[in-house]
């Protein structure tokens, strides 16, 4: 099984390092479309985070 390596605050620094760097690099129509996708990835590795979480504490209350 595939794990995480990057937590959600190593995330939200790679974000605002990404919209840095795309914003010379796309045309505005382009870079909303980037924008959006990329809040899309970030709402899923939280909910994948979050999964995580309640997975451990499910485990740790059946030991």
């Amino acid at each position: 099984m595939a794990t995480c390596l990057y937590n959600v605050s190593d995330r939200e620094s790679q974000t605002s390092w990404a919209k840095k760097l795309t914003k010379s690099y796309y045309q505005d129509d382009q870079q909303a479309k980037f924008m959006h996708l990329q809040a899309e990835v970030d709402s899923l590795l939280q909910q994948l985070e979050n999964l995580k979480h309640q997975r451990i504490a499910a485990r740790n209350q059946e030991q």
